[in-house]
């Protein structure tokens, strides 16, 4: 009987420093993807712990699913740092999403079904009354079934597309992708493409869903060349 509730205290403990520990992981995750702690910077366990008012051992679990996801990285006599992309590394993953995705969204617009469909509508519709967005000054999407892009690579329902675009750079491309959504006036012109390309997988068009996917890659990838090149000006 001691036994069994020893057992049960110590089960509520794990269970409530794990819930912690989910708590400082979500917090931190959305931190490093909204860049208020930039890319290559160092992670200080000190610091982090003062910031989230937590102690080390949650937050060493959070930061070690974050190294899982590749959003942070260990390096031999630096330490943990947030990882981050090469200009040319990202623009060359931006031109395969460009070509894959586009595929995805022609799949999809051949293989979702109608209710996987309103599920789109759904969430751009769940986008739509974000704040920041609203303002036209950021599109932040969640991950997995929030995420816009996610949807349509699953609706494509060919599992190598699925393996190569959400695999281990997804986290990681997320977060580019959202800090180069904020600038002037591109949140809402991101969600209107989003919208012509659910359009197009409505009505089963599934060449126009390509072109529109593609385009869409296309000037989000223009997008950061230009903001690149307004950042280190020749």
């Amino acid at each position: 009987m001691q036994r069994s509730m020893q057992q049960s205290t110590q089960q509520l403990a794990d269970d409530s420093a794990r819930t912690l520990a989910d708590r400082v992981f979500a917090r931190l995750q959305d931190d490093i993807v909204r860049g208020v702690i930039a890319p290559g910077s160092k992670v200080s366990e000190t610091d982090l712990a003062g910031r989230y008012g937590v102690s080390r051992g949650p937050l060493r679990e959070a930061i070690r699913r974050l190294e899982s996801r590749k959003l942070v990285e260990r390096e031999v006599h630096v330490g943990t740092r947030v990882a981050s992309l090469s200009f040319t590394d990202l623009i060359e993953i931006y031109y395969v999403r460009e070509a894959l995705e586009g595929q995805a969204a022609r799949l999809a617009a051949e293989r979702m079904g109608d209710q996987e469909v309103a599920g789109l509508y759904q969430l751009l519709a769940q986008h739509e009354q974000q704040q920041d967005l609203r303002e036209d000054t950021a599109y932040f999407q969640r991950e997995f079934d929030l995420d816009f892009h996610y949807r349509i690579i699953q609706g494509s329902h060919n599992q190598t597309l699925i393996r190569m675009l959400i695999g281990e750079l997804y986290h990681l491309v997320r977060m580019y992708r959202y800090q180069f959504s904020t600038t002037a006036n591109r949140p809402q012109k991101a969600l209107h493409e989003h919208r012509r390309i659910v359009e197009a997988i409505e009505s089963r068009d599934a060449e126009m869903a390509e072109l529109l996917m593609r385009r869409h890659i296309g000037r989000a990838r223009e997008n950061i060349e230009q903001q690149a090149q307004q950042r280190n000006p020749q």
